[in-house]
């Protein structure tokens, strides 16, 4: 039962770390195009995906720190590839955002 819940966690920080790059990644194509509000719009999806995928990696850290003890598979390294890789995604997806809307205003 424990197994079942941790593949659960970890298969919810894949998706939401997938969900959170690729709204990320739309949000700079929507800036590009100069359709800012679009492009916040899904900046906003892409952290409530990275926060529903934060709840998934804290039930595992919980777990972890009550001793429970769970073997680390690659498939849970790939899961926190995917959140951090998506949270790096996003924050330079503000960044890049933030240029254009520079360049806009010119």
């Amino acid at each position: 039962m424990e197994d079942q819940k941790n593949l659960e966690a970890i298969m919810g920080l894949i998706m939401y770390g997938g969900n959170a790059k690729s709204d990320a990644m739309e949000a700079i194509a929507a800036a590009k195009k100069g359709e800012f509000e679009e492009a916040d719009q899904k900046i906003a999806d892409a952290e409530a995906s990275l926060v529903e995928a934060h709840h998934s990696q804290t039930g595992l850290l919980t777990q972890e720190a009550q001793g429970n003890h769970m073997e680390v598979t690659l498939l849970t390294v790939h899961s926190q590839d995917h959140l951090m890789t998506a949270i790096a995604f996003t924050d330079l997806a503000k960044e890049i955002i933030a240029l254009y809307r520079r360049l806009d205003e010119k």
